[in-house]
């Protein structure tokens, strides 16, 4: 998740309607007046409901900035959070929702506090533009009406390949007695041309409306009488890169959806539709022994899912191979994608989603580069076992943390994982809440890790032994389902499975 912050104080954009009577120039001088006196007032507001508690502002609302804004005690911090969305992602059901199998609702929990500031954090809605230590004042840009501000970009926000460079939004300064940086990282595509521009992610809802929306257009494209047969099978053809949990589960939730729903729909394109996961490693799932790994692999092939391992993307672009412009198929030509592989060369595909790791926030790069010391390999902020922000001069700030994929904890290897980020965050907030940072560092509890493969299917592999199948099933949705943070969306979740399971997922593109 990218951190540039920008987060609207109030405003003139409340004043929809004229009043009658009056001359233009004195409704822009109100306006200009009253958005002055709110932004004012809410600054003012913000300073006066601190009292005696200090000021934690955490930068982002992913796994590690939620858990702890959700864990601090309000009564001895006043807590307020940065980040451009104004709600936390529980990523593990992104692929579920991206196929209609769930509402995007049910992967979504507001960061605002409902109460008021006494029972919650307050929320920037905003990116963080700049740092000053010796002030200890954040810069925060307002990103309320940020058109990208739910898709986890691939590429520094403002990049004129992804969106046309505008003005920067308004700038205000937040003071803070500690800050606590959980920014996250961006989608990794390791340079590969036209990845950034025509690949689907899947980081954010937003992400997943892209991919639900892209998908259907598929299917209804390839439904038209005037679809030629070839064009049918290249719309229809569905490419994953990358052989991890996420491009995996994908996969397994859209061959779900081509094998229990679509034939009902699209009984003419039955047999059309492919899936096809790419990976350079020599396995997929690698953070998974042989045993399910190999389990993995087995009933994606009994399903007609492609897995083709030690296989590099050399380019995606829009428009036909090639060697399908030469037979002359030009009308439609630029409704699908040509990926082009080292190993086959050019496969027209319907889309292509895109899942082959990190890459750092750019803010940490651009604004802490010189004031942090950063991992050498993956550009992580650099911390101690309590989680302290390591200075460039070898040193750590008392009142900087970093956690979460931003950070990389000195002498470990912990993997950039949500569990990772939420045991981080939940260990710093006891701390904080105790006022004992000297207490014993952080270490990680590996809680095992879990994969759809779909059927109703799963794989887990714990301490506790490694489970494949049904019952993996049953305890992956059982975990995810105990995992969701309210009560609001462990309610909805299972009721939306039973609906979709009754009458079908939803295919409706809005």
């Amino acid at each position: 998740m990218a951190l540039s912050l920008r987060a609207a104080m109030g405003g003139a954009r409340s004043l929809r309607a004229p009043i009658v009577g009056r001359p233009a120039q004195w409704h822009c001088g109100v306006a200009n007046a009253i958005a002055g006196q709110k932004r004012a007032i809410s600054m003012q507001a913000l300073d006066e409901r601190k009292g005696d508690r200090e000021r934690i502002v955490i930068l982002g609302s992913g796994w590690a900035g939620y858990t702890l804004s959700r864990d601090l005690d309000p009564r001895k911090y006043q807590i307020v959070v940065v980040s451009p969305r104004s709600y936390f992602v529980f990523t593990p059901l992104l692929a579920s929702t991206s196929t209609g199998t769930l509402e995007f609702r049910c992967a979504l929990e507001p960061t605002r506090a409902r109460k008021g500031d006494k029972l919650g954090p307050q929320l920037f809605q905003g990116w963080a533009d700049g740092v000053d230590f010796e002030k200890q004042q954040l810069s925060v840009e307002e990103a309320v009406d940020d058109p990208l501000q739910g898709v986890g970009l691939a590429a520094p926000r403002g990049d004129g390949d992804l969106v046309k460079k505008r003005e920067k939004g308004k700038v205000f300064e937040l003071g803070w007695d500690r800050l606590i940086v959980t920014v996250g990282c961006y989608s990794q595509t390791f340079g590969t041309k036209g990845v950034r521009e025509n690949a689907y992610f899947l980081k954010d809802v937003g992400d997943a409306k892209k991919i639900r929306n892209r998908m259907l257009s598929c299917f209804e494209m390839a439904s038209l009488p005037t679809t030629s047969e070839e064009m049918k099978r290249m719309l229809l053809n569905f490419a994953v890169v990358g052989g991890g949990p996420t491009g995996i589960e994908w996969s397994a939730e859209l061959n779900d959806i081509i094998e229990e729903d679509m034939p009902k729909l699209y009984p003419d394109l039955r047999g059309y539709a492919k899936v096809t996961v790419y990976d350079v490693a020599p396995k997929v799932l690698s953070m998974f022994d042989e045993k399910l790994s190999g389990y993995a692999m087995k009933h994606f092939k009994r399903h007609g899912i492609d897995i083709k391992t030690s296989h590099h993307v050399q380019e995606l672009r829009t428009g036909v191979p090639q060697h399908v412009k030469d037979k002359g198929l030009i009308s439609d030509a630029a409704s699908c994608y040509t990926l082009n592989l080292k190993e086959e060369g050019e496969v027209g595909v319907g889309m292509c989603v895109w899942s082959t790791g990190l890459m750092m926030n750019p803010f940490v790069e651009k604004h802490l580069q010189d004031r942090l010391s950063l991992h050498e390999k993956t550009h992580g902020i650099l911390t101690d076992d309590r989680l302290r922000a390591k200075k460039s001069d070898g040193s750590f700030l008392e009142n900087v943390h970093a956690l979460g994929d931003c950070a990389v904890m000195e002498n470990s290897a912990y993997p950039a994982t949500a569990q990772v980020a939420s045991q981080q965050a939940g260990w710093l907030a006891k701390r904080l809440n105790k006022g004992d940072l000297a207490a014993n560092g952080f270490t990680y509890k590996d809680l095992g890790v879990m994969a759809y493969v779909g059927n109703w299917n799963a794989i887990m592999q714990s301490s506790g032994g490694d489970v494949s199948g049904r019952v993996a099933w049953f305890i992956w949705r059982g975990a995810y389902l105990a995992k969701s943070v309210s009560w609001r969306n462990r309610i909805l979740i299972p009721v939306y499975w039973f609906v979709n399971w009754l009458f079908g997922r939803d295919i409706s593109r809005f």
